[in-house]
């Protein structure tokens, strides 16, 4: 007898705007028991600490997280100089101080060596496994791993303003995985001083931007209800609308639907422009709505994901 899974089958797009002082996971918690969803996950990560996007996804939607967790994102956070901290955040002990204070123009010098592909040692404090354990973990329980660098990708970091000699703002765009702790952290250390991040929004993630964001507070009030807040759910295709898109008819899409790849010689003349022909995604619609997400390789659509 098969198992009839708790609350309604909902399938979109929460974009939340998160506040201080919970985690991602909380949040989601909130918002799926909220809407009495049955199912509910998070396209990246936010600190307690930091506020803004935190896009949730809801049923089906639940398939496109990886998409959208490999999508652009913007970020805007301010650095403490002078006090390093063992979380690279404002919740942490202090484990080094510095009287150095760097100049406008030292921070901006400092700046390049951080934009672009770049190596990048991960906080102590995150979800990085370290054979099977969480690094947050083992960073509590007092023995902070050594965490080798990785590749992230800074593709802008700009100095925004400066409020006074301990602190400086900044404006960041990256790809998947980059760590704002950790830049905030080894830019202070190459301006010749230490750091640490103070606050930190998300003003952006793919397609969803700070403007489509509803707080938390809409979905804890008492004069709202599952069915009224289901106004909030967006459609699971909003999540791709920063891919390509190429239609397809039916017997094409049902060639797809079967694992079949399909010469791009035929589709030649709908094959958007912005797509890349050497491994790049697209979207493709059908019958009227987003149906998968395929890969154009050696002259092939290849089917990568169905809805």
């Amino acid at each position: 007898m098969v198992r009839q899974k708790k609350g309604r089958k909902l399938d979109g797009w929460i974009i939340l705007d998160k506040p201080q002082g919970i985690t991602s996971t909380q949040a989601v918690n909130k918002i799926k028991r909220a809407l009495d969803a049955q199912k509910a996950g998070h396209g990246g990560t936010l600190d307690p600490l930091a506020t803004g996007i935190l896009p949730i996804a809801l049923g089906a939607a639940t398939k496109t997280v990886p998409y959208v967790m490999d999508s652009t994102k913007i970020y805007h956070f301010t650095i403490r100089f002078g006090e390093a901290r063992d979380t690279d955040d404002a919740e942490g002990a202090v484990i080094a101080t510095s009287e150095a204070r760097p100049t406008d123009e030292q921070i901006r010098a400092a700046l390049p060596a951080f934009i672009g592909n770049i190596m990048q040692v991960p906080p102590a404090f995150s979800a990085i496994k370290v054979e099977g354990e969480r690094a947050y973990d083992l960073a509590r329980a007092g023995a902070p791993p050594e965490l080798p660098a990785r590749p992230a990708q800074v593709d802008r970091f700009e100095l925004l303003s400066r409020p006074d000699a301990d602190h400086a703002a900044f404006e960041v765009q990256s790809g998947k995985g980059v760590y704002m702790r950790a830049l905030a952290r080894d830019l202070a250390r190459a301006c010749g001083t230490v750091g640490h991040i103070m606050n930190l929004r998300r003003l952006r993630v793919g397609p969803f931007l700070e403007s489509m964001a509803v707080p938390l507070d809409k979905f804890l009030s008492p004069e709202h209800t599952p069915a009224t807040l289901a106004e909030f759910v967006r459609p699971l295709s909003t999540a791709l609308d920063d891919i390509p898109a190429l239609a397809l008819n039916a017997a094409e899409f049902l060639l797809l639907s079967q694992g079949q790849a399909i010469s791009l010689v035929t589709l030649m003349g709908r094959i958007p422009e912005g797509a890349n022909p050497d491994e790049g995604l697209v979207r493709i619609v059908a019958t009227g709505g987003v149906k998968a997400l395929a890969r154009l390789s050696d002259g092939w659509l290849k089917p990568e994901r169905l809805f």
